[in-house]
């Protein structure tokens, strides 16, 4: 039975083949006549004239939108896209002339401009196409847009619609009730590409608009925009799949069969993203946290499904899995509110009053600009070191995505300004060797 239809298929391809092969046969000795030769002779000759303005034009345009002021970068861009296609805006606009000047002269004779009008037709149609693709901002979708609709609008425009689709019809398998051929995969890539774009606009404005909300807080927000975003695309996969005839439920014994094959192997990947679920619900950190783990020490700059992107002060992005901040120590220096304490320590010498160098410290503390001014730095004796008095200065900042090292060495140049002005002494050890038991070293006689 399936060799059976296997031949028909075989033998419905070649059929469509050759009605195909006998239409552009036809075409071709159309193309034979005195009147459509004259019309390729004349298209020609205006792919020469697009290109010579082209090469006359497209420099002095470009200089021209340099000198515009005052215009939006969409115009701009706007304008940059019409500048490189100042051939095919020349070539439709002749060939439409020329179909007009050719109407007034022979008549309403559609054999006599019809190579003409087909081909202004498809170059009106490209145009169109090659203006509106470059808005969209991934390359590549870009361009298989771009491809596609040329390919789509020249088929269309020549006729030749029809029969490519019954050609690509007859291509295919019978998979139990349903026959896949290559006309529906088309249909389905193009349909579910098309969903999941209006998707990912639907999803990118719902996100938008939960960031802005007030009253929704960053983790929610973040969990939201996730499980829209894949309810949206499993949405839009299933409805395309659908719209072809395809039913996805007759994958269920499949993707059961896969799932347990390839499960050993996810099981990494699946812990990250349940630990992603775990952090975005219980919400132990969120978008803009500074937090320490192990060496790592930075500001949350977004939750993924798989991970965590940690930005340092020296640029770095340290991608952590999420399942390292369920299982490991983290330390979230903003966890419940904006206020870090930061401590430093210096020494002081026994000859300075420890009551004026606790009050210049505070008064250092507080000059600087970070240093929280509603909760009052304090200073303690922490020590009566060898050769100093031990003190450690106690002060709060609100902004530690700024940098925890810069606002200490801010303090400490503060309390050397302090202490200087108040006569306050900072010793360091000193050591002094004698040598017991030695003669006294003589003076070197003089070199001859």
């Amino acid at each position: 039975m399936q060799s059976c239809l296997m031949e028909q298929d075989i033998q419905a391809f070649l059929l469509e083949l050759q009605a195909l092969a006998r239409q552009l046969g036809l075409s071709a000795r159309l193309m034979l006549l005195p009147s459509r030769l004259f019309q390729i002779g004349l298209i020609v000759v205006l792919i020469l004239l697009s290109l010579l303005a082209r090469w006359l034009f497209a420099e002095r345009v470009r200089e021209r939108i340099r000198e515009m002021e005052g215009l939006s970068k969409g115009q701009l861009r706007f304008l940059v896209i019409l500048q490189r296609r100042i051939a095919l805006i020349t070539f439709v606009a002749l060939c439409w002339a020329a179909i007009f000047v050719m109407r007034e002269i022979m008549g309403l004779f559609p054999s006599r401009s019809y190579i003409l009008v087909v081909v202004g037709t498809i170059s009106l149609a490209w145009l169109l196409i090659g203006i509106a693709t470059p808005f969209i901002g991934n390359p590549l979708t870009r361009r298989i847009v771009s491809w596609a609709a040329w390919i789509y609008a020249t088929l269309y425009f020549t006729g030749l619609l029809d029969d490519t689709f019954s050609l690509l019809d007859s291509i295919g398998l019978e998979i139990q009730s349903f026959r896949l051929s290559l006309l529906s995969i088309l249909k389905a890539l193009v349909i579910v590409g098309t969903l999941v774009f209006l998707a990912r606009l639907l999803s990118n404005a719902l996100s938008r608009r939960i960031r802005e909300s007030q009253d929704i807080s960053p983790t929610l927000g973040v969990l939201l925009t996730k499980i829209l975003q894949a309810l949206l695309y499993v949405s839009a996969i299933f409805l395309g799949l659908r719209a072809v005839g395809f039913d996805p439920t007759g994958l269920t014994v499949l993707s059961g069969a896969i799932g347990v094959g390839i499960g050993f192997g996810l099981q990494k990947i699946v812990s990250n993203i349940v630990s992603g679920i775990i952090i975005l619900m219980d919400k132990s950190v969120k978008p803009g946290d500074v937090i320490s783990l192990g060496e790592t020490f930075g500001w949350i700059q977004s939750l993924g499904a798989r991970y965590v992107s940690v930005v340092t002060r020296d640029g770095r992005e340290y991608l952590i899995p999420n399942e390292d901040l369920i299982t490991g120590q983290v330390v979230n220096w903003t966890h419940s509110d904006e206020f870090v304490r930061l401590d430093i320590t210096f020494g002081a010498a026994y000859g300075s009053n420890p009551r004026k160098v606790r009050a210049a410290a505070i008064e250092a503390a507080l000059s600087v600009g970070r240093v929280v001014q509603t909760r009052n730095p304090v200073c303690h004796i922490t020590n009566f070191g060898e050769s100093s008095i031990d003190y450690v200065l106690r002060f709060w900042i609100t902004d530690p995505t700024k940098g925890l090292t810069n606002v200490r060495g801010d303090v400490y140049l503060a309390l050397w300004d302090a202490f200087e002005a108040e006569g306050i002494e900072i010793p360091f050890p000193q050591r002094e060797v004698r040598l017991l038991g030695q003669p006294p070293v003589a003076d070197a006689p003089p070199s001859a």
